[in-house]
């Protein structure tokens, strides 16, 4: 391989893999999840675990600090007893938000036709 392709590569790479590490965080599954359910105003931890089906608790306290720590969420403790934790988004992810929608409602409307193409793709592998 060439230096100049090296120099080519390695600029690709630099410049695309943080850009890649963040799509891959916040189009994770569960992130969208909790992004979409966040949406609504602070939302607790349990109100979280019932919105999103199949998540564990432990995959949602490791999703909800990559969140935070990702600048997307806001974990506020109010001093009660027993302590009341509430997340919300920051403007950041307010912003987000508006992308994972249409995204969101691209898929919901998409959904049966991208059924029937795998179902037709399917069949034709196995013949």
């Amino acid at each position: 391989m060439s230096r100049s392709h090296t120099r080519v590569t390695e600029a690709v790479r630099d410049e695309a893999c943080p850009v890649t590490e963040v799509l891959d965080r916040v189009a994770g599954k569960w992130s969208i999840g909790i992004l979409m359910a966040a949406a609504h105003g602070p939302v607790r931890f349990t109100e979280l675990e019932r919105a999103i089906n199949g998540i564990s608790r432990r995959m949602l306290t490791l999703n909800l600090r990559r969140l935070e720590r990702d600048g997307l969420l806001i974990r506020t403790v109010h001093p009660t007893v027993p302590p009341k934790v509430e997340y919300s988004l920051t403007p950041m992810a307010r912003e987000l938000h508006a992308s994972l929608t249409g995204l969101v409602g691209w898929a919901e409307r998409h959904r049966s036709a991208i059924a029937e193409a795998r179902a037709a793709y399917d069949t034709a592998a196995e013949q």
